[in-house]
């Protein structure tokens, strides 16, 4: 039998159902949800498909110690207990990366510091050469996470945030994180049975992850590389079958369908979909929203407009104003997301949302609403409920 391990995947806040879901079309097994984190057991091969075919993970993490600390001190010496030279022999690098959420704490850098020093004097007092930290792309990169009192530490498989896919060559202004977009998206239900439209795309990120979707092509196609190929225990020839499987794979008969008031965004947009290879399923027009005339059918509408934070547009109730008047009188039958922190904007749209909930975009707490977009008379609506609704969603 196949040795089996407690994984933890990150992710960001809202999209943990969805993470959850991800995990168990993979086959994880044991999925607990938490609090922006999903654990789940599995073996090797789990820990290689989690990191490369997860839209909504962050990072997955391998535990290797729990313990209990009130203060960076007694984290020191918890840390320099453990048998260090077996993970990190002579020559090896390594980094530190910590979060924390507990009054006992009050620097996460320092409480970092103090995990460096435990390593290190750990192989002094062995008389070992001392390790180096190695901030990019260590060979091994450590995660703690406390959580009050409570301390996990764990190997990080992944490295670089798996938000980070590799296409996004151009970003715009203020550019959505790639595993947002792939959560709205994955939230609708969608997987690609009719066209996607985004009409205020900005660089494109929610068109390239809808394409993705559509087409079951997993999002670590574009990664150069994990933390944890530089393992001792890395197994090559399995990772080279998870990541050249495409059995999962399959036709996209429609299109996405992007547009924004910005040629230059546009533009940028135009070079992201042709870097993921991706054009033919991606159309782009120049164009402002209250401009748009016609639907390419009964389609998904997701977008993110502006909220006047990180882009503050003139005239921004106009602009919201304009979104609803256009979903309304172009898209009759198409359901609609859209996620924004301007509480006045969706005010202006004039439309009662189906749902809404909760979804963080950066450091911006927001509401991610649909809105079903109905022919004919209001009463008519029970009958048109989408049919894309997420049948788990709060």
């Amino acid at each position: 039998m196949k040795e089996e391990f407690k994984m933890l995947a990150k992710t960001l806040y809202g999209l943990e159902d969805v993470l959850a879901r991800e995990l168990t079309e993979l086959g994880a097994n044991e999925i607990q949800i938490g609090r922006r984190m999903v654990s789940f057991e599995g073996g090797k091969e789990m820990l290689y498909k989690a990191n490369f075919c997860c839209r909504t993970a962050l990072r997955i993490l391998k535990p290797i110690a729990t313990f209990t600390a009130s203060n960076p001190d007694e984290v020191y010496e918890e840390i320099k207990k453990m048998d260090w030279k077996t993970m990190l022999p002579e020559k090896k690098t390594f980094a530190i990366d910590a979060v924390v959420y507990s009054e006992s704490f009050s620097h996460t850098k320092f409480v970092t510091y103090r995990v460096k020093d435990a390593i290190c004097d750990y192989f002094t007092e062995q008389g070992l050469a001392r390790p180096s930290v190695r901030l990019n792309n260590p060979d091994l990169q450590l995660h703690l996470h406390i959580s009050h009192n409570e301390c996990t530490l764990a190997l990080d498989s992944s490295g670089e945030s798996l938000h980070k896919r590799g296409y996004r060559i151009e970003e715009g202004a203020a550019p959505i994180s790639e595993v947002l977009a792939a959560g709205m998206i994955l939230k609708t239900g969608w997987k690609g049975e009719c066209p996607f439209v985004d009409p205020m795309c900005g660089s494109g990120t929610l068109l390239i992850e809808a394409a993705l979707i559509a087409l079951n092509i997993a999002p670590g196609v574009f990664r150069d590389r994990y933390a944890f190929e530089k393992w001792d225990d890395f197994d090559a020839e399995l990772f080279e079958r998870v990541s050249s499987d495409d059995s999962r794979e399959r036709e996209f008969n429609f299109k996405c369908y992007g547009s924004d008031i910005s040629r230059k965004a546009v533009e940028g947009a135009a070079r992201n979909v042709k870097n993921a290879g991706l054009t033919k399923y991606v159309e782009l027009k120049t164009l402002p929203v209250s401009e748009i005339k016609e639907s390419p059918g009964k389609c998904l509408i997701v977008t993110n407009p502006p909220y006047g934070e990180r882009l503050n547009p003139e005239n921004l109730l106009e602009t919201y104003s304009q979104i609803g008047e256009r979903l309304k009188h172009v898209f009759p039958g198409c359901e609609a997301w859209l996620i924004s922190s301007f509480m006045e904007g969706f005010d202006k749209i004039g439309l009662k949302p189906s749902k809404k909930m909760k979804l963080i975009n950066g450091s911006i707490d927001c509401e991610y609403r649909q809105y079903v977009l109905f022919e004919g008379k209001r009463k008519e609506l029970g009958k048109k409920r989408g049919k894309f609704e997420d049948k788990t969603a709060p």
